[in-house]
């Protein structure tokens, strides 16, 4: 039983199934949205509703069930822990009184492609490794904007009061900046009182957006290299699926040499071939 539940849930086309009905999932979700379909087709609605949660459910079963009796393999998973919950959300009844929690929760169940594609899956990984080193990062960003702020404040305040009237105001002018939006009228206002003020919004755009910004990219690109590499070789995945991948590699290359070996008799016998009786009648001339 537990080698059966093994092999479905390890199979290629399990894996396809179960995002098919992830992605089937997320439209209806988005169709509901829609008071005409969703008065038109509120059955098949609640049909699909209760059969992918039904189906969810059967997988979360089998894949705790092929990890028996070592079910820390399952829950110390954090992908597979991560469904496990999505599930136990779901299952939230949609009574009267949380008919509005439970509808929202459904939409976690979308969460589920992260975890069912692997490319998604490196993503996300990737992004949370990351957040130690960004957070650095974002800390000199915000001493950054705090101190330009706060400049900018004392500088442009009496003459654009739109755009500098407060600290915070301030600082959603900085990020209009950051974002490169237009920036420039704000600096031309600025100008009209401060002709070098340029000199202030173009530091600002070096330091956070050429700078800080390209930090933000190397700690993520860096991070995705690792992920990378350890998903190659997960320690986590079983030792004998390693083993048949070996042996499978091992094979083909044992295929091509055995045909570059064959290949390479066959021209040596031509070549013998044709050369003997080149000797021969050499050697009758010589009689001769």
């Amino acid at each position: 039983m537990i080698e059966f539940c093994h092999k479905i849930t390890t199979h290629k086309w399990f894996e396809r199934f179960i995002t098919a009905l992830i992605i089937i999932n997320a439209l209806s979700l988005g169709l509901e949205t829609y008071p005409a379909l969703a008065s038109s087709f509120a059955v098949i609605f609640d049909s699909i509703t209760v059969i992918v949660l039904v189906i969810f459910v059967a997988e979360a079963v089998l894949k705790i069930i092929a990890v028996a009796p070592n079910f820390r393999k399952y829950f110390g998973n954090g992908w597979d822990l991560f469904d496990f919950t999505i599930v136990v959300v779901s299952l939230i009844p949609q009574s009267a009184e949380h008919a509005l929690i439970a509808r929202t929760l459904r939409l976690f169940r979308v969460l589920r492609l992260i975890s069912a594609i692997p490319e998604l899956r490196i993503v996300t990984t990737t992004i949370v490794r990351s957040l130690p080193g960004l957070g650095n990062v974002i800390l000199l960003l915000v001493i950054v904007f705090y101190v330009y702020a706060i400049a900018g404040f004392y500088m442009f305040s009496e003459h654009d009061q739109f755009h500098w009237s407060s600290l915070g105001i301030s600082l959603i002018t900085l990020f209009r900046v950051l974002t490169l939006e237009d920036w420039t009228d704000i600096m031309y206002v600025a100008m009209e009182i401060y002709p070098m003020a340029w000199l202030y919004f173009l530091s600002f755009v070096v330091i956070t957006t050429f700078i800080v910004v390209n930090m933000f990219i190397a700690i993520l690109i860096n991070n995705l290299y690792k992920t990378n590499t350890e998903e190659k070789f997960d320690p986590s995945k079983d030792l004998h699926e390693k083993i048949l991948v070996e042996l499978a590699t091992s094979k083909e290359r044992l295929a091509r040499i055995e045909t570059v070996l064959k290949s390479n008799r066959q021209i040596d016998s031509e070549e013998s071939g044709n050369s003997e009786p080149h000797d021969s009648s050499t050697k009758k001339q010589g009689k001769q």
